[in-house]
């Protein structure tokens, strides 16, 4: 492989979609872009395999998009939608000596070793279980010659953050799954990226998450050469919404492979 490319694993809100008990036209739709498993998205390049998040859908994501190694993992925050999937990360740890690399926060590891204590209390370094090597973030890791920069971003009371990718002087991509509000900072260090993933959760306002408008003009903003919404809520019907978007604006689905 050479370039950068990134597949959407999942681009549903945290029920995902169809959501249980719903006969919405959205839930009931038979076009294949309305069926979304929970926010994931692989990144690869000729050095490199990424999973950023590692939801509930994670072992089903794996399975239909033939992933079987990765070089390690980002998380972006601790909420269940993007982490439930943890203990499916065994398969890539199966020796009793393997390990993965998984990058987050110092919040967020307080939180996930609560939530999964057996991985990271030392004392189940057996084979076939997770056995994560956790690895805080700073302002940029540096990894097989790919640049990755927390983006500050809000999303209700929990410590987020988005990623922007650089390879090679490029600015190639951000992904802003979660985020009512983007920082400062990261408004400036977004400038002129090449492709813009960003939470659309609904057409209506949400208090943790942008709308679809406010996904739109932040697009406007930073100007970036395309952007494609995802966190989709069953309240996006694909095919409905996109014909509304400005030129250069796109509804992601899930299966979406992009090379850049």
């Amino acid at each position: 492989m050479s370039g950068f490319q990134f597949t959407f694993l999942g681009t549903g809100t945290s029920v995902g979609v169809p959501m249980i008990g719903c006969g919405c036209e959205t839930c009931v739709s038979t076009d294949s872009r309305d069926q979304r498993l929970r926010c994931s998205v692989l990144i690869e390049t000729a050095e490199l395999r990424l999973l950023v998040d590692a939801g509930p859908d994670l072992r089903q994501q794996c399975l239909r998009t033939g992933i079987t190694s990765l070089d390690g993992v980002l998380i972006t925050h601790p909420h269940a939608d993007h982490v439930m999937g943890f203990d499916d990360l065994r398969r890539f740890t199966p020796g009793r000596d393997d390990t993965l690399r998984v990058f987050a926060r110092a919040s967020c590891f307080t939180a996930l070793e609560k939530m999964f204590f057996y991985m990271f209390n030392g004392a189940n370094r057996y084979p076939g279980y997770f056995k994560p090597d956790p690895c805080v973030l700073g302002d940029i890791l540096e990894i097989s010659g790919l640049e990755v920069v927390p983006i500050a971003v809000e999303h209700g009371n929990v410590e987020c953050v988005g990623f922007l990718f650089r390879q090679a002087g490029r600015s190639i991509l951000a992904y802003l799954p979660d985020c009512k509000r983007i920082s400062d900072a990261g408004m400036e260090a977004l400038s002129g990226v090449e492709c813009l993933v960003i939470d659309a959760l609904r057409g209506r306002a949400h208090p943790t998450h942008m709308s679809i408008d406010e996904a739109v003009a932040i697009s406007a903003e930073i100007c970036p050469g395309t952007t494609w919404l995802t966190h989709l809520s069953h309240e996006v019907l694909h095919a409905r919404e996109q014909q509304a978007l400005p030129n250069g604006v796109n509804i992601a689905y899930d299966g979406l492979k992009l090379s850049l």
